[in-house]
């Protein structure tokens, strides 16, 4: 019985992920507003493979496409015709085509980073490049409803018209918080959220996996395979949600600017 104690007294306790992984300690310029850590680094790097690979892919333009050209000319075709002209159309989808193409591949590869190897957490994982994201979305909405209606967006927005007079009481601070407040907050919370929950889970089967192989005792070893096996099935499936958010994102963007160039504004 006491060998049996001090077996079990030995084993290490597992670990699993916590939320202090997404604030990591600063490796370069640490206290000041140029602080670099881990994370800022995978953004860099996100960052830096959107360069490469549309570098790679549009350097040589040819009639005749090289694969890494039609890998590029397919993603950009796929954002411009299902999410901007289709719901833009062709004469103002053309105008915010490159911010919504920027959007959705930025994303993208922000997201991206979190199945990588060695990397392991997506650079929207932690607000700020999600709320970056939600401002600019934000502004464009803002632009677009100014531009096109320079004295009647605000008012149209918080003043529907049709809607009695007696009811402005109601729907004016309703329209407020759900159109000017809510939309880059849901946009923000949205896109950190999912890749904060698939972090934490993709940890939790791994270094659960490492614990069940190398540390566990006698036949608790087998729930190893077990943590595998739903380890590589939920990349499987965080990579269709990498790509599903950053198409998320990209058209709730443009659905906001369509609205504020709706005609009744």
């Amino acid at each position: 019985m006491n060998l049996l104690v001090q077996t079990a007294n030995d084993v290490p306790p597992f670990v699993g992920p916590s939320i202090n992984e997404f604030f990591p300690p600063a490796i370069f310029f640490e206290g000041t507003a140029f602080e670099i850590n881990r994370i800022m680094i995978i953004r860099f790097l996100a960052v830096a493979l959107i360069l490469v690979v549309f570098w790679l892919g549009t350097r040589r333009m040819k009639v005749v496409p090289t694969r890494g050209q039609s890998i590029v000319e397919m993603g950009l075709d796929f954002v411009r015709v299902n999410i901007v002209e289709d719901l833009l159309g062709r004469k103002d989808g053309r105008r915010f085509l490159p911010l919504i193409t920027t959007v959705f591949f930025m994303v993208v590869a922000m997201n991206v980073t979190g199945v990588i190897p060695l990397l392991n957490i997506a650079g929207t994982s932690v607000i700020g490049v999600p709320l970056l994201l939600a401002v600019v979305a934000y502004i464009a909405f803002i632009y677009a409803g100014v531009k096109k209606s320079p004295g009647n967006f605000f008012r149209n927005a918080l003043f529907p018209p049709g809607v009695p007079k007696g009811l402005y009481v109601l729907i004016t601070p309703i329209e407020f918080v759900s159109t000017f407040l809510v939309r880059p907050f849901t946009l923000t919370l949205r896109l950190v959220m999912n890749m904060i929950v698939g972090h934490l889970l993709l940890v939790l089967f791994f270094t659960g996996t490492q614990w069940f192989l190398f540390e566990a005792p006698g036949l608790f070893k087998l729930f190893g395979a077990g943590t595998l096996v739903f380890g590589f099935a939920f990349t499987v499936f965080e990579l269709l949600i990498i790509v599903l958010q950053a198409y998320i994102f990209a058209i709730l963007t443009t659905v906001y600017i369509q609205l504020a160039l709706a005609e009744e504004h």
